[in-house]
């Protein structure tokens, strides 16, 4: 309890801060979760055709319906957990200014955490209950009854937590590469693509080949988006569930160990641009 507490004193100025970043750049923000709203309705008239074409209406396990439920479930979801800790530190490694994080009695990866979650607070109160309350509603007028269970929910919420950890800690590795690269912009484009394919946010995992699939699935981008959302569509039960949280507790760890390790190395030959 006391260290909750500490970390509550010392971290939360970071999530104040985070919370009012977040309504400072509200037009900015609100801009790019319209034209996100907008892919998503492209990708679901996308999908109509291709369900019209072939003529069923099921494919791999998906209705219509869950398909339209992925489709927005996966940009939420790509919300929650989308990250801006790469190109933070990497800017900070880049203008010097990392140097004022490491004199102060503060851990710099929890510095830029709680930060963050000052964004994420807003995130979940303006954008995460009004589209899964769309969503729900949705799924009751076309298929005629309650679909939603709150034990999904709650599940749902701890992948997801998880989730946002672990790209928070795959990002932050990536921007700690600027202590070596100087310039990501180029990588950084590279990332987010292979994470978008992998992660299931483009297609499901389910629509790839048995053996394709059994590997992509093993994978940390997996855990990004495709497991809470597939926990919530209910679409892994039982010892499979259990099997894929374990798995993103696992690649959490193994990142956060990662992301220690290359910032002992980092350090000590810390290297400003025009410093």
């Amino acid at each position: 309890m006391n260290r909750l507490r500490k970390i509550k004193r010392t971290y939360g100025a970071f999530t104040n801060a985070g919370i009012q970043d977040f309504i400072a750049y509200r037009a900015n923000f609100l801009g790019f979760f319209l034209g996100e709203i907008l892919m998503c309705f492209v990708m679901y008239f996308i999908w109509k055709a291709v369900y019209a074409s072939s003529g069923k209406t099921d494919f791999m396990g998906f209705s219509m319906v869950d398909m339209m439920v992925y489709v927005f479930l996966t940009n939420i979801a790509g919300f929650i957990t989308g990250t801006d800790s790469t190109y933070s530190i990497a800017e900070e490694i880049k203008d010097g200014s990392i140097i004022m994080r490491l004199i102060k009695p503060v851990k710099v990866d929890l510095s830029f955490l709680f930060f963050e979650l000052g964004n994420k607070v807003m995130l979940m109160t303006c954008v995460f209950i009004p589209v899964m309350l769309g969503l729900e509603l949705y799924r009751y007028f076309a298929l005629g009854y309650v679909a939603f269970k709150i034990s999904r929910l709650i599940l749902f919420v701890i992948s997801i937590s998880i989730s946002y950890l672990l790209a928070f800690y795959l990002n932050l590795i990536f921007g700690y590469l600027a202590f070596f690269l100087l310039n990501l912009w180029g990588f950084n484009i590279l990332k987010e693509s292979i994470i978008k394919f992998f992660s299931g946010a483009i297609i499901p995992l389910a629509f790839f080949p048995g053996p394709v699939r059994a590997v992509f699935s093993r994978l940390p981008f997996a855990s990004l988006t495709y497991t809470p959302v597939m926990i919530y569509m209910e679409k892994y039960t039982g010892s499979e569930l259990v099997i894929n949280m374990l798995m993103q507790v696992m690649w959490l760890a193994i990142f956060i160990l990662i992301s220690k390790l290359i910032w002992i190395w980092a350090e000590k030959r810390l290297a400003v641009q025009g410093g």
